[in-house]
């Protein structure tokens, strides 16, 4: 054995799937009154121009990557987001439905956002006990990280050994970190438009690599 041992450095065990989380881009604002246009009765608004411009900036930082595949999720704005990286790469997304974003009931389509700025009771009470179950209608904190953490393990046991982007939204980076650390639920809440996470999920296991990284934007 050598007399000198340099500090460990980390490498995915071997099996393990290295998953780069990307929350999508910037999308349209909400208008008070109108419904974002919905897919399977959620909101699924488009990308702004500001959103487009960070998917291509996330498009230049991870080109040269050596990603094995791109998964994107039954909204538009993932698969928008995905699209300069899928042609840099020459590579077709393939959709993880259970990584859609968290079902906000009631207030799905748009309303919810102004509900948060101003200062919902129910928003706050979610906030608070770290429950989606909180708002009228919506799924519950526990379904919603079971069917997360169902789709991220689906995409792990097909891509051993391998490198995937996955285009999701930022209530999924939020409950993939959270589970993986056992973190309380929202303790991860807050991912930028355009940023990338990391996790490496290797059998029932996930290691987290990193969160919130916007250094391309």
């Amino acid at each position: 054995m050598s007399n000198e041992m340099r500090q460990h450095r980390f490498t995915p065990p071997k099996g393990a799937a290295d998953l780069i989380l990307i929350r999508h881009g910037e999308t349209q604002a909400a208008v008070r009154g109108q419904n974002f246009p919905m897919v399977g009765g959620q909101g699924d608004p488009a990308l702004r121009p500001e959103g487009h411009a960070q998917a291509k900036a996330v498009a230049a930082r991870l080109r040269d990557h050596p990603i094995d595949a791109i998964y994107v999720t039954t909204m538009q704005r993932t698969h928008q987001t995905a699209a300069p990286l899928a042609a840099h790469l020459g590579l077709r997304p393939r959709v993880e439905a259970d990584l859609r974003e968290v079902f906000l009931g009631d207030w799905d389509g748009g309303e919810f956002r102004f509900r948060a700025a101003e200062g919902d009771p129910a928003i706050l009470r979610a906030r608070d006990r770290h429950e989606w179950g909180e708002l009228p209608g919506a799924e519950t904190t526990a379904e919603f990280q079971t069917r997360v953490r169902r789709g991220l393990l689906r995409i792990a046991a097909a891509h051993a050994d391998e490198l995937v982007a996955v285009v999701v939204h930022g209530g999924v980076v939020g409950a993939a970190l959270a589970l993986a650390t056992g973190a309380r639920a929202f303790s991860f809440s807050g991912a930028a438009n355009g940023s990338i996470s990391r996790l490496v999920v290797h059998g029932e296991e996930m290691i987290v690599r990193g969160f919130n990284d916007c250094a391309h934007l």
